[in-house]
């Protein structure tokens, strides 16, 4: 591993001689038609290659619906040139909701969504000829729910000595029992059925970062129908697949995002070896890509790590780091470098059914020229940009029709977005977005430090 370093480079020869230097696999081309192609997914055509991952906004109203920030923020995706727009985390149960304005669809409030999701597929079919593809991400925050203020309320898969304390857990909590798993199924499928009905293209079972679906990947110490062997710890992931399929049909997109490795020692971790957490087995994680395959999803999504732990790096290269973390011991090259080897090895198993890439944010202009290479040489079929999508929501259109993207509007990795949310904010960009989400965080800091304060007397 190299020594860590902030991004430092004024020409793209600079990042191709760091990237030679540190030996890593980062592919890098200049041949930006690629960017022009459609990408079949399911029974649906994106216009293009770019997605904006599920960034969550913390932001909606109180009963899930959307928010007038969220109107904005997803407007500006529309209207930026994405031509998939993977909506954020929705939950599927008000125990399950991360913060008390996550979003979640009811049967209450899909009118709204719908009214909202026909706004920006006219705002992009008007300025570019096309609609977009979207998809809602739904999940059970499972470990880190906290539907109500600011307390921790965790329902775990299994207990993890480091985890627990951090949410408040000492260990002798009782776990998730199976009867409330099962009964996860129907919820699944209620809100797939609901995001239909509201005209979205397609829902994404979230297995990611930590959250209950994922944690459940991991779950090699719980007994019963969902731990222990590969096949239940996989079970509830299986079972919710199946049942949204009978429930909207072939012509509605089931997708998936999904850890490949969590970089959390075992048996607390998915996808590592035995002996050393930090090396990635991808046994197992080939398994679960086959397996999906198999039940027929329509788009994969791979990831790593678990953001509200002590590796951040994993899931997001950072110049800067959140409150509380230490400075990784690897340069971002060599974290974007897994992540993109990750991805190249989901794509390889997943044949035809389409890849989205990630890790490419800390990039800041040179994305177009790694994703240009990786969707070329068939490491993956779409590029993903999570918090450049806050920072720089119309790069898309900046890329196809400039053939660049400008540096003074790039995402600078500086976490303050990440920062948002562990202060249980509504996140955006601190920076480029400074007129609306610096007040925000100055607040959202000023009353962090406050509950901090009050919490050690």
């Amino acid at each position: 591993m190299a020594h860590f370093e902030k991004f430092n480079f004024s020409t793209l020869e600079e990042l191709k001689s760091k990237i030679s230097e540190l030996g890593v696999d980062i592919r890098l081309s200049d041949d930006f038609s690629v960017f022009r192609r459609p990408v079949k997914i399911g029974s649906r055509i994106s216009p293009n290659p770019f997605v904006v991952l599920p960034m969550e906004g913390c932001d909606s109203n109180r009963d899930g619906s959307p928010s007038e920030l969220v109107k904005r923020r997803y407007h500006r995706f529309a209207a930026g040139g994405f031509g998939l727009i993977w909506w954020e985390s929705c939950a599927i149960v008000e125990e399950g909701r991360a913060n008390e304005l996550q979003m979640i669809l009811t049967k209450d409030n899909v009118k709204e969504f719908a009214a909202l999701l026909s706004d920006i597929k006219k705002t992009a079919s008007e300025k570019y000829g096309h609609s977009t593809v979207d998809i809602l991400q739904l999940t059970h925050s499972g470990r880190y729910s906290r539907p109500v203020g600011h307390k921790p309320a965790p329902i775990i898969a299994q207990h993890d000595p480091m985890l627990d304390p951090r949410v408040g857990l000492k260990g002798d909590e009782p776990v998730v029992s199976d009867e409330y798993l099962d009964s996860l199924v129907q919820r699944y499928v209620d809100s797939a059925v609901l995001a239909k009905e509201a005209g979205f293209d397609g829902v994404d079972i979230k297995a990611c970062h930590g959250y209950l679906m994922s944690e459940l990947l991991a779950s090699h110490t719980r007994e019963g129908r969902y731990g222990g062997s590969f096949e239940n710890r996989t079970r509830l992931l299986c079972d919710t697949i199946k049942a949204v399929r009978k429930a909207v049909g072939d012509d509605f997109i089931i997708a998936c995002r999904f850890n490949v490795f969590d970089a959390h020692p075992y048996p607390y971790g998915f996808g590592v070896d035995k002996d050393d957490f930090m090396k990635f087995d991808p046994e197992e994680a080939i398994k679960l890509v086959r397996m999906l395959c198999d039940l027929g999803v329509d788009l994969l999504s791979s990831s790593g790590g678990n953001p509200h732990y002590i590796y951040p790096q994993i899931t997001r290269p950072f110049d800067t780091p959140n409150l509380g973390i230490t400075t990784p011991n690897e340069h971002p090259l060599e974290s974007i470098a897994r992540l993109f080897d990750f991805t190249r090895l989901i794509q390889k198993e997943a044949g035809e059914i389409p890849v989205i890439g990630t890790g490419y944010s800390w990039l800041r202009q040179y994305i177009p020229y790694a994703a240009a290479a990786n969707i070329s040489d068939g490491s993956c079929s779409l590029v993903g940009l999570g918090r450049s999508s806050l920072a720089y929501p119309d790069a898309p259109s900046d890329i196809m029709n400039k053939g660049m993207m400008d540096r003074k509007k790039c995402c600078i990795a500086c976490s303050k977005c990440i920062q948002l949310m562990r202060d249980h904010s509504s996140s955006g960009c601190v920076v480029r977005d400074s007129e609306v989400y610096m007040p925000i965080y100055k607040q959202a800091r000023a009353e962090a430090e406050e509950r901090e304060k009050a919490g050690k007397k």
